[in-house]
């Protein structure tokens, strides 16, 4: 005997049924075979749905019901051939005029009861069994047809009926065994009570009939037919790298399904368990597929965690009051309260100090909940040893199911280290003795977050998603897409990564893709852009509440900098080519380096120092490890160190400086490489790094520049350069008969920083640099006499590009 169960997807419609129809043919040639079968597609909603309209007043409850009465005789004519077709399509006749007598009632009565829901709801899965029946047996498959309300009694709990298993039981073998059938149709989902009045096993609840049935009949095997190849470790749409679970265990199943989990109904489990008969998930649409296995074993699996769940619209309500301290009974007389109300308890968490109970239920009953608690408590509120019940609403619960969790440590610990590195709020923890399931309550707007972030964490074979924003796609910006462009698929093939650019945004218009811009051809999507808008583009960032979402900054600008602290309180990560941001008043950047520690988010300004050189990550590294920096040497000036490479005397000065610019190597404003402001800063932040409180105005700079190169415009500058020719002309044969070379060197010693043009002999370790080379000499504790020396190239737009990208994936973690 086996026990086959198709869902309201597999009974769509006709073309569904049909493929049922194979199904059932093939499966029963060698077993005996019974068939539940749920009401086509949607229409519990639609009788539902007019019954409520009928019992609100609302005469639109007729439309529902021809539409309902539509779609049957619809099915009915396309299944069943012309001459067959009398009986059954008088029978779908007849059925919807009782619905529209009992309706109609509704209507005039304006009430709606429990009762009258079952009796409206039962029609579905009666009359699309019956159209099923006929289909098979048109099609010369015997079958007989059961109605389920003669085999399984219930209580008279309306619309969530309990089973009297002894009488059902009973009832389920007398009449299998008397029968010389060898394929029968049933209704899932309807019941009846002793006195015969239809009810209903719950929405869901023709999973529960198929294995009421099969616990009955010890059948060999229970087969869940549905839209879905079986159990996922996540929510497919929620979580696009869920993949199917092969076998899973009972309890696994209960929990999972317990949690939202929507491909079986929580109590179709308990009758098959006792029974020890397994559980098949299968997809009618692609019934070649293995599907999922539901027995009593746990099977061995690579993965700790064997599936992530949620279930949307929990409220919490929590007791809270120092009355409680110490008395027994609060306990028992909130839950008391909740039962006598039917309000089910989803989850409970109770402080240790008995200063609170916070527990969770559904949305729906939530103004009840209030209602009937504070009136449970009203003696105790009104001397304030209690407060009124405190309701949170929005809020959805994510858990974690596996029965290997017990079996390892820190799996907690990870679970909740991976929603707070995203900035997904944790409002109350649960977690069983038996260490199968541990739930959080988070709010109902990071549930997509959430899922991904944890499926990421647990489930290794898949790949981690990084969302980036990029703003500035000037020169360093364009090579940095086409860099990410160049890495995405060893990105993701080789190291797990995901990277998706969802915005990009220049001075002029900004672009949002929620799956990931095409970066082959990001400019013209670019230009066809809505006008930029740094405060839309970063709502855009904290709306969208994606998963490792990471900022970048490629700009110089002041207003993108002052963006950080928002993005970093919502823990969205900031990787900073901008230099603003760090070399600001020490307080800003203090705060930024704070807020990232508070939020967990990274910021990252590699590229602020040496471009693409690890200078930053370096020091990082010896302050982190417990080395002390007394003393820092630095040419930290791609622009000067080239200028001074190249000016040998042939070349008017003004002539060099405007090479470099055209090479890209200067600001925009020359100046500001020039007259050592950016060195300035590029020394402050190392100094910062290595725990200085430093500002600009600490910073001796010791400027080699005529005063009147460094007024008016650029243009300007370009002219009082050539008129002070001799002024550099002179520095340079200066340093020449001094056997020296030229460098423009920062120095941070213990506490005092400047920077400024020096003599450096062929001794030194700054003299070998050429072209735009940087240099950094870092003396320590460990590094005293031999410097840490890091040199290389110190500007040009691909290696900056990189050192971003460098920072990107330190961000990734």
């Amino acid at each position: 005997m086996q026990v086959l169960k198709f869902g309201g997807t597999s009974v769509a419609n006709a073309e569904n049924i049909s493929l049922v129809t194979a199904i059932v043919q093939q499966k029963s040639v060698n077993n005996k075979t019974v068939v539940v079968v749920s009401a086509l597609g949607g229409v519990t909603d639609l009788l539902l749905g007019a019954a409520a309209e009928a019992a609100a007043g609302n005469a639109v409850y007729t439309e529902k019901l021809t539409t309902m009465e539509q779609r049957h005789l619809e099915a009915v004519k396309k299944l069943i051939p012309v001459a067959q077709q009398s009986q059954l399509l008088s029978l779908v006749k007849k059925s919807c005029n009782e619905i529209e007598d009992i309706c109609n009632g509704i209507f005039l009565l304006r009430e709606l009861t429990p009762r009258s829901k079952d009796r409206i709801a039962a029609y579905g899965e009666w009359i699309s069994s019956q159209i099923i029946a006929a289909k098979m047996n048109a099609d010369g498959i015997a079958v007989a047809w059961k109605d389920s309300r003669e085999l399984i009694v219930t209580n008279s709990d309306f619309t969530m009926a309990g089973v009297d298993f002894a009488a059902t039981n009973q009832r389920i073998r007398d009449y299998f065994n008397a029968s010389s059938d060898r394929i029968f149709i049933l209704p899932g989902f309807i019941a009846s009570d002793s006195q015969g009045i239809t009810t209903t096993l719950g929405r869901g609840g023709s999973d529960y009939t198929a294995a009421i049935l099969a616990a009955a009949l010890s059948a060999a095997v229970l087969e869940i037919w549905t839209d879905v190849s079986g159990m996922m470790t996540a929510d497919p749409r929620l979580a696009s790298n869920a993949r199917i679970i092969p076998v899973i265990s009972y309890s696994e199943a209960m929990e999972l399904s317990h949690f939202g989990a929507k491909v079986i109904y929580p109590p179709t489990i308990q009758p098959v368990m006792t029974q020890n008969i397994p559980v098949w998930i299968k997809n009618t649409f692609a019934p070649a597929d293995p599907g999922t296995l539901i027995e009593a074993s746990n099977a061995e699996s690579q993965d700790i965690v064997r599936g992530i769940s949620s279930i949307n619209n929990i409220t919490l309500i929590s007791l809270e009051g120092s009355g409680m301290i110490g008395i027994p009974g609060f306990s028992k007389r909130l839950f008391e309260s909740l039962s006598n109300e039917k309000i089910n308890v989803i989850l409970i968490t109770q402080s240790s100090s008995e200063h609170s109970i916070c527990v969770g239920i559904e949305t729906a009953m939530a103004t009840r909940a209030k209602e009937t608690v504070d009136a449970a408590f009203a003696n105790e509120i009104a001397l304030k040893k209690v407060e009124p019940l405190k309701v949170e609403r929005d809020l959805s619960i994510v858990a974690l199911v596996g029965e290997s969790m017990k079996n390892h440590t820190g799996v907690s610990g990870r679970m909740f280290a991976a929603l707070g590195r995203n900035g997904v709020n944790v409002r109350a923890i649960a977690q069983g003795s038996s260490e199968k399931n541990i739930s959080a309550v988070i709010s109902t707007a990071d549930v997509r977050k959430a899922i991904n972030v944890l499926h990421e964490e647990f489930f290794g074979t898949t790949y981690k998603q990084l969302n980036l924003f990029i703003t500035g796609t000037g020169n360093v910006g364009a090579k940095l897409i086409a860099q990410l462009k160049q890495q995405q698929t060893y990105l993701q093939e080789q190291m797990k990564l995901q990277v998706r650019v969802i915005g990009l945004s220049n001075s002029r218009t900004m672009l949002l893709e929620e799956e990931g811009i095409d970066l082959n051809n990001w400019k013209e999507q670019l230009e066809k852009g809505k006008p930029a808008d740094l405060s839309h583009f970063v709502e855009e960032i904290v709306q969208r509440n994606l998963r490792n979402t990471i900022f970048v900054d490629i700009t110089a600008n002041e207003k993108v900098a002052a963006v950080y602290d928002r993005l970093l309180q919502k823990s969205i990560a900031v990787v900073a080519c901008n230099k603003v941001a760090a070399s600001s008043a020490f307080s800003n950047y203090k705060k930024l380096k704070d807020l990232s520690r508070e939020y967990n988010s990274r910021f990252l300004f590699e590229t602020n120092v040496g471009a693409g050189l690890p200078v930053i990550a370096t020091l990082n590294d010896l302050v982190q490890s417990g080395d002390r920096v007394h003393k820092i040497q630095a040419v930290l000036s791609g622009t000067l160190n080239f200028v001074f490479n190249n000016y040998d005397g042939n070349r008017q000065f003004s002539a060099v400086v405007k090479q470099a610019q055209e090479e890209g190597y200067t600001e925009p404003d020359p100046r500001l490489d020039l007259g050592g402001t950016d060195v300035m800063r590029k020394i402050m932040i190392l100094a910062r790094e290595a725990g200085q409180t430093l500002e600009m105005t600490d910073i001796a700079n010791h400027s080699f520049m005529p005063e009147a190169c460094m007024q008016g415009s650029v243009e300007d500058f370009y002219k009082e350069m050539e008129k002070a020719e001799a002024h550099f002309n002179k520095l340079l044969k200066e340093a020449q008969d001094a056997g020296c070379k030229l460098k423009f060197v920062a120095t941070y010693d213990n506490g005092k920083a400047s920077v400024g043009l020096q003599h450096i002999n062929p001794e030194h370790d700054l003299y070998h640099l050429y072209g735009k080379d940087n240099v950094v000499l870092f003396y320590t504790d460990r590094y005293k006499e031999q410097p840490l020396v890091i040199k290389g190239a110190g500007a040009g737009a691909e290696v900056t590009a990189s050192g971003v990208f460098a920072d990107i994936m330190r961000a990734a973690g």
